[in-house]
């Protein structure tokens, strides 16, 4: 609620891989502050308990899937909210969107949709290298690696909250990976969004030294959207990488999207 007792409407904010609605906590509070009913549910099969075994299904579950057990919660909603999205929630975000089931999207750091090509020789060599490691890594669970996360995604937390936020991670489905790491591949088109589909307001956040989304290929996203009637705003935060979550200074950042949500839903 806000300080006069309106809510603004409702938020539904979505996490990214390797992880559950409790990475979207610390967002959600800011946004309540500022008036939201907020809701941060787990993506399909991703309740599982850290270094718990993973939901049998998990493997083969699909981009499509994520998408379809939240456009059931959405449905379920007195509204339809604003949707946030990080990383692979950003990109699930922008497919339900192009189902028309946001009033806006905040995409944070966000995967790209089928035919955003990667815009970084780091961003390609990820991709090989996945299928280096792992073989075929898209038929199964594939299990968090500290390493690649404290170098990657955490890298701008302080030690202690970057192992605990760590240990809160779950496996994530090699399936949807592969839609997004190698979607050029994927011959359903798992990730594929429609740019004339999205028809509401897109705000797409980019961090300057996030190597697993970068600042291009984030801007390449919010370019796709840029004519519609919605249309959209893409903003770059200096030094920040991909886990904007709770990266100090965060609070700013969640400050200015709530400004943004105030000019562009009524």
């Amino acid at each position: 609620m806000t300080k006069d007792g309106h809510c603004r409407g409702q938020m539904m904010l979505i996490h990214g891989a390797f992880s559950a609605g409790w990475a979207m906590e610390g967002w959600a509070g800011a946004m309540a502050a500022r008036g939201w009913q907020t809701h941060c549910p787990d993506l399909l099969h991703h309740d599982t308990p850290p270094h718990g075994r993973p939901h049998h299904d998990l493997g083969r579950t699909s981009l499509v899937d994520y998408a379809d057990d939240l456009a059931k919660k959405i449905k379920a909603l007195p509204e339809k909210p604003v949707l946030v999205g990080h990383s692979m929630g950003g990109l699930v975000a922008q497919m339900l969107a192009g189902r028309g089931l946001a009033r806006a999207i905040v995409l944070l750091a966000p995967s790209p949709p089928w035919g955003v090509i990667p815009s970084t020789d780091f961003e390609i060599l990820s991709a090989v290298g996945m299928v280096a490691t792992l073989g075929v890594f898209w038929d199964g669970p594939i299990h968090p690696v500290y390493r690649v996360a404290a170098d990657h995604t955490l890298n701008r937390l302080p030690r202690e909250e970057r192992r605990a936020t760590f240990a809160r991670f779950v496996p994530e489905s090699g399936r949807a990976v592969f839609e997004i790491m190698h979607s050029v591949w994927d011959m359903r088109r798992a990730s594929r969004v429609e740019p004339w589909t999205v028809k509401c307001p897109v705000l797409a956040l980019a961090g300057s030294a996030d190597r697993v989304n970068s600042a291009r290929t984030v801007q390449r996203i919010a370019a796709r959207y840029r004519d519609n009637a919605g249309g959209s705003t893409f903003r770059l935060y200096d030094g920040f990488s991909h886990w904007m979550l709770s990266e100090p200074g965060w609070q700013e950042m969640a400050a200015e999207t709530a400004d943004w949500l105030d000019t562009v839903v009524p």
